[in-house]
């Protein structure tokens, strides 16, 4: 079975996406976080996919990194949520905000998600809070810390080109190892912080 595709995209629309791979052209359910991260139309890309297999129909859907696509496994195993309906609600919030909400238990936040009611919020929250990783190194309280802390750097480093959540991981982990070999790192301003993040971040986004 396939992991991803990997191909020139060639539409994109609310929660679709297509993509050409080998003379095939392909229509992808995706999140529209997943159209913001992805190349523009024109460009090459990779999505990385699930295909749902029912008596009535086959439907890929799509995600622009395995930790989107954890995500997405992850909400629907929540009561009441569906594939279509984890769809919908990863097009309404980031990944870092949702798993900052579901570890604070922030209900309210949940319920302003649309089209996702009271009661399967709570029952969203009873199953997934705590449980969920932002990746397999970083612990996700820090990570969703790091990406409200530089945000700026992050948002530099998505208009360049780069992943914007392999720019929030390689971030997240640059500033741990900063500040736990260099000291005065944080005593340092906002911006020349920011400046040696940038810089740094550039190196290992290149590799």
């Amino acid at each position: 079975m396939f992991n991803s595709f990997y191909g020139k995209i060639t539409g994109k629309f609310p929660q679709k996406l297509f993509i050409e791979t080998n003379g095939i052209e392909w229509d992808v359910t995706v999140p529209d976080t997943t159209l913001d991260a992805l190349p523009p139309v024109g460009e090459n890309g990779r999505v990385y996919l699930w295909m749902q297999h029912t008596d009535s129909a086959m439907t890929l859907f799509g995600f622009a990194s395995t930790q989107d696509r954890d995500l997405f496994f992850d909400l629907n195993k929540v009561d009441g949520v569906g594939p279509k309906s984890a769809i919908k609600i990863m097009s309404s919030i980031a990944r870092e905000q949702l798993v900052a909400s579901l570890d604070s238990g922030d209900l309210a936040a949940l319920e302003k998600i649309p089209g996702l009611g009271k009661k399967t919020a709570q029952k969203m929250l009873l199953a997934l809070k705590g449980k969920l990783t932002l990746d397999d190194d970083i612990p996700r309280a820090a990570a969703v810390q790091k990406r409200g802390e530089y945000g700026d750097v992050v948002d530099a480093l998505a208009n360049m080109g780069y992943d914007k959540h392999r720019a929030e991981e390689v971030l997240a982990k640059l500033a741990d190892e900063i500040k736990g070999g260099d000291s005065s790192f944080t005593k340092k301003s906002k911006e020349a912080q920011e400046e040696i993040l940038f810089r740094r971040a550039i190196v290992e986004l290149a590799q």
